[in-house]
């Protein structure tokens, strides 16, 4: 039954797509850790085109969780690991999956000699954005790579350019982006700050 995997599903993101606080405490009770993410899906399905309440109830369900799926994968924010474990969860959640990776820049140039010395410096700032698809991930393979401990110090647990580049079927975009600085980009900003003149001899 559940009760001889709960270790394993300690390790695991769990989310609840609903705010039913009596659900959470059932959950809860069988010693899970999960997340709220209430979905925002209507239940509003026709329900003259089921051939019972209970596969309403099924899809309906199945509705709202694609609805929080969709939005985790959007909107997840990873940083670097806090542990072993977030370092799991993080490169088990990329598996199979297609990931952006974004670097904000912020470049400060003082003004030129010929300004007021009490002027503000120009700021220029931007970011990066780069596409990044995962293969699908052996657990065997995320552990050994956890071993390594190449991924303890990067943001989403894992170097393009080490050991983790191994897991990266394809990108679309900027691959020093993905390394941690758009140089292309970077390039581009610098060029056009010395033909405004913001940059002079």
């Amino acid at each position: 039954m559940l009760i001889q995997h709960v270790p394993l599903l300690s390790t695991k993101r769990i989310v609840l797509a609903s705010a039913s606080p009596r659900r959470a405490e059932l959950l809860r009770g069988l010693g899970l850790k999960i997340e709220i993410f209430p979905s925002t899906f209507e239940e509003d399905l026709d329900k003259s085109l089921f051939a019972n309440p209970g596969e309403y109830a099924k899809e309906t369900a199945t509705r709202k969780a694609h609805d929080v799926y969709q939005k985790i994968q959007e909107s997840q924010v990873l940083e670097k690991p806090r542990d072993v474990d977030d370092a799991r969860r993080m490169l088990s959640s990329l598996s199979g999956q297609v990931h952006k990776v974004y670097t904000g820049v912020a470049l400060v140039t003082p003004k030129s000699s010929g300004s007021n010395s009490g002027s503000s410096p120009l700021l220029t700032s931007f970011y990066e954005g780069t596409e990044v698809e995962f293969a699908e991930l052996e657990e065997q393979s995320i552990l050994a790579y956890i071993a390594s401990e190449e991924p303890m110090d990067k943001a989403g647990a894992y170097g393009i350019q080490g050991l983790g580049g191994s897991f990266v079927k394809c990108i679309h975009g900027c691959y020093f982006n993905i390394m941690g600085f758009p140089i292309h980009r970077f390039s581009v900003e610098v060029d056009r700050l010395v033909k405004s003149g913001a940059i002079t001899a």
